[in-house]
C-alpha cells in the first residue's frame, strides 16, 4: 500500500502538520485571503475529527473483535469522514474564514482592497503597446493621492456639468491607469490627456500620437491615433467637461446624472450612458468604469 502523502485534514487533533503550517505560513505572506481559507479547512477538519472521535466514545461497545488494530482501522476511517465533511460551500469553514477575516482585518482589508480595485489595463481604445499587459491597481496610498491631486480640478468640472466630481476623477482614474499610463508626448512628457479624449478636425492645439488599440466589430485591432494635449490637468478636466456639456451627444448622459447624487446606481447611469454614447469602443468599459466609480466613492466614504 503507497504511502498517504501529507493532509492537513489527516492531522491529528490537537496536534498539528509542521508541512502543513510551513505552508500556511508562505501562502499567508503571497496572499492573506488564500491562507485565511485554507486555515480555516484546517480548524473544520480537526472539528470534524473530534466530533467524530466523541461519537465513537458515547457508543455502546461490544468488545467483540475489538483490538488495536481495529481501533486504527476506525481512526484512520473518521479521518476519512472528517475531509468528506470538510469544505463544503457554507459550511463551518465559511464561518470561520469570515471570522478570521474581521480579527485580521488589516492585512486582509488591504488584499480585498486591491482585489475589488483592480482596474483593467487602459481602456483598449487608449492604450500604448508597451502598456497592454499592465493590468494591476497600484496600492490605496497611490489611489488617494491621485484623488486628492485631480479633486481641485474636479469640483471646477462639476460646477460646468453637474455631474458629480467623484465620477470623473474615476474616469481619468480608469482612463490613465490611476495616472500610471497617461498619455505621452513623442519627447516622453505627458500631454496631460486624462480622459484620452482624441484630437479631430476642429482640435487646434497640441496632439500626443501614439499607437492604441480600436474594437472594429468586437475584434481588437492596433492604430495610430492623435490625441489631445494640454498644458495642465486642469485644462484636461475643463476640456473634458465642455465636451461633455456641449456635444449633443453627451448631453443625454449629462442630464440623467446631474444632481443625482453620488451613489452606485447613478455611476452605473453616468457609465452605461458613456458607452452608449460612443465614448469607447471597449464592449466592457460600462462595467470597468462603474467598478472604478464605486472603488473611487468608497474611498471618499472612508476617508470621511
Amino acid at each position: 500500500m503507497a504511502a498517504m502523502p501529507p493532509s492537513t485534514a489527516g492531522a491529528a487533533p490537537g496536534g498539528s502538520n509542521p508541512l502543513a503550517i510551513g505552508t500556511l505560513r508562505s501562502s499567508a505572506a503571497r496572499d492573506p485571503r488564500a491562507a485565511i481559507k485554507d486555515a480555516a479547512k484546517q480548524f473544520e477538519a480537526l472539528f470534524m475529527q473530534q466530533l467524530m472521535k466523541s461519537m465513537r466514545d458515547a457508543t455502546v461497545s461490544s468488545g467483540m473483535l475489538e483490538n488495536s488494530g481495529t481501533k486504527l482501522g476506525t481512526e484512520m476511517l473518521d479521518t476519512q469522514f472528517a475531509a468528506q465533511m470538510t469544505g463544503m460551500p457554507r459550511g463551518l469553514s465559511d464561518v470561520i474564514a469570515r471570522q478570521l477575516e474581521r480579527q485580521m482585518g488589516g492585512a486582509v482589508a488591504n488584499a480585498a482592497t486591491k482585489e475589488a480595485s483592480a482596474v483593467p489595463s487602459l481602456p483598449q481604445r487608449l492604450a500604448p503597446a508597451s502598456a497592454d499587459s499592465a493590468s494591476s491597481a497600484p496600492s490605496g496610498s497611490k489611489q488617494s493621492e491621485f484623488v486628492r491631486m485631480h479633486e481641485n480640478a474636479a469640483r471646477a468640472a462639476e460646477l460646468q456639468t453637474g455631474i458629480p466630481a467623484t465620477f470623473m476623477v474615476a474616469q481619468a482614474a480608469h482612463e490613465s491607469g490611476w495616472g500610471r499610463r497617461e498619455i505621452k508626448n513623442a519627447d516622453g512628457s505627458t500631454s496631460h490627456n486624462l480622459f484620452g479624449i482624441k484630437a479631430g478636425a476642429g482640435w487646434n492645439g497640441k496632439v500626443a500620437t501614439i499607437t492604441t488599440t480600436e474594437y472594429v466589430n468586437g475584434a481588437p485591432q492596433k492604430v495610430t491615433a492623435k490625441f489631445r494635449a494640454y498644458g495642465s490637468y486642469e485644462e484636461s478636466f475643463a476640456d473634458y467637461a465642455r465636451m461633455l456639456k456641449d456635444s449633443p451627444r453627451y448631453s443625454g448622459v449629462v442630464a440623467r446624472v446631474a444632481g443625482a447624487g453620488a451613489d452606485a446606481a447613478s455611476a452605473q447611469t453616468f457609465a452605461k450612458g458613456l458607452q452608449r454614447a460612443g465614448y469607447a469602443t471597449d464592449p466592457a468599459y460600462a462595467d470597468k468604469l462603474a467598478r472604478v466609480i464605486n472603488t473611487t466613492l468608497r474611498m471618499q466614504r472612508a476617508a470621511a
